[in-house]
């Protein structure tokens, strides 16, 4: 049981109590205070000090000071007067218990208090932050965009300059290109009358030619005027090719592989023509059977067989008379352990290839399926 103390000291003024507590040898980490409005308690093993104080304090700002074995407590008073005693006379035991738990309670409910108002403030101050962050962000994001748009304006004028600067080449090209025609019809002109004054020299200096010569002679001049050829008059000759799919010459071109491809390329257009829902998504190379089938080629070597069923399908889809797409999915199916399936797509291999309407004898597949699922198919 702690024993209580009684050799204190105090003094007060109209405002303030102050109190002397010695702690008699006690270490300063022991010892304990505890202070309400009306309840004063130390508490230093084995000692104990109760006040049951005789009027309400101010306890937030009141103090407390322990150093050189002496516990100096200032306590504010909240009504200035003088108090005649310092703790309330004719108190008893359910009385003090009382005043005891309802210090207690008050204490705990001024903790909770600034429990909460302390988490308040943590929520505000993380609140700020957050919104001094996402400030910070959608300025540096504002900022990054200017930088963005201003890298695209700049572009965007480099690219009209230059722009400009090949059309104003092309225009000096075409310039120049024009004088260069102009110079050769003004040289083809000077010739043509340099060729023409020649011409009229000639026939005139023949004119003015002695009558000495003898007539052997003039029939020679006749002969050799008459030879020469008038220059030829201008036009223009038309020419009129072949009409021709294939860049090649028909010459170097084989008509039957040529006509089956342009078949094959026909049924694929009318094909992409129909509503095919998977056709949506593709590109235009990826429309071709062929294409397609390259595809599940690579895949059916990657062992991704599912991916390759799907490129097969489609391909059929577009061109159900290409036999080694059946052929290629049946592959697909027995590596799956799709059996039926692939006994299925050998049979319709079988009969593209035969031309006529599938039905599954087994003595006709045994050449077109695999050898894997002849064992399937004596036990089936």
């Amino acid at each position: 049981m702690p024993l209580q103390v009684s050799d204190y000291s105090w003094q007060q003024t109209k405002t303030a109590v102050f109190l002397s507590l010695p702690l008699k040898g006690v270490c300063l980490r022991d010892t304990d205070v505890f202070c309400t409005e009306n309840y004063l308690k130390v508490n230093f093993p084995p000692f104990l000090f109760e006040a049951f104080l005789y009027a309400p304090i101010d306890d937030e700002s009141s103090k407390a000071k322990i150093g050189n074995d002496t516990v100096v407590f200032t306590l504010y008073k909240k009504e200035a007067a003088m108090w005649e005693t310092l703790s309330v006379t004719g108190v008893d035991k359910e009385m003090m218990q009382r005043i005891r738990e309802k210090s207690i309670l008050q204490a705990q409910e001024r903790a909770k208090e600034a429990t909460e108002a302390k988490a308040a403030a943590k929520r505000e101050d993380q609140k700020y932050a957050l919104s001094v962050m996402m400030k910070i962000e959608e300025e540096e994001r504002k900022k990054i965009e200017d930088m963005k748009e201003n890298e695209r304006i700049k572009a965007t004028k480099e690219l009209e300059a230059w722009k400009e600067y090949q059309r104003k080449a092309e225009e000096q090209k075409k310039i120049q290109k024009e004088e260069k025609l102009c110079q050769k019809e003004q040289q083809i002109k000077e010739e043509r009358k340099k060729l023409k004054y020649k011409l009229t020299r000639n026939s005139a200096s023949r004119n003015l030619a002695p009558k000495g010569r003898n007539s052997e002679n003039i029939f020679t001049e006749k002969l050799k005027e008459d030879s020469i050829p008038a220059p030829r008059s201008v036009g223009s000759i038309k020419i009129n090719f072949t009409p021709r799919v294939f860049p090649t010459a028909l010459r170097e071109s084989q008509v039957a592989e040529e006509e089956e491809w342009l078949h094959k390329q026909a049924e694929a257009r009318r094909a992409m023509n129909t509503d095919i829902p998977e056709l949506c998504d593709l590109k235009e190379e990826e429309k071709n059977p062929e294409w397609l089938k390259d595809k599940g080629n690579k895949l059916f070597a990657t062992e991704n067989y599912l991916a390759a069923i799907n490129a097969y399908n489609l391909a059929i889809r577009l061109n159900n008379k290409m036999p080694l797409l059946y052929l290629n999915r049946a592959a697909c199916h027995l590596k799956l352990k799709n059996l039926h399936k692939a006994i299925e797509d050998s049979s319709k291999k079988f009969c593209s290839l035969e031309g006529t309407e599938c039905q599954a004898s087994e003595p006709k597949l045994s050449h077109h399926i695999p050898c894997d699922l002849h064992v399937y198919i004596h036990v089936a």
